[in-house]
């Protein structure tokens, strides 16, 4: 008789025990994606310096002349 109660002793356990594990309930919250735009400021300065030297190269050229002179 002692094994008949052990047996169902263990068979309610497991039952229960899956009952209760099969009723937790999970929810995960999914936000969307906020995608915002990116500025980018690009100093200018170094181009324009170019240029100027470039413009200015002929009299840089000849006050280095007359220095030398």
């Amino acid at each position: 008789m002692t094994q008949w109660l052990r047996l169902t002793c263990i068979l309610l356990s497991t039952l229960l025990f899956a009952q209760i594990s099969g009723c937790t309930r999970h929810e995960i919250d999914v936000k969307p994606v906020e995608i915002k735009p990116i500025h980018i400021t690009i100093d200018v300065n170094v181009k324009v310096d170019r240029a100027l030297d470039n413009f200015f190269s002929d009299i840089d050229q000849a006050s280095k002349e007359e220095i030398k002179k």
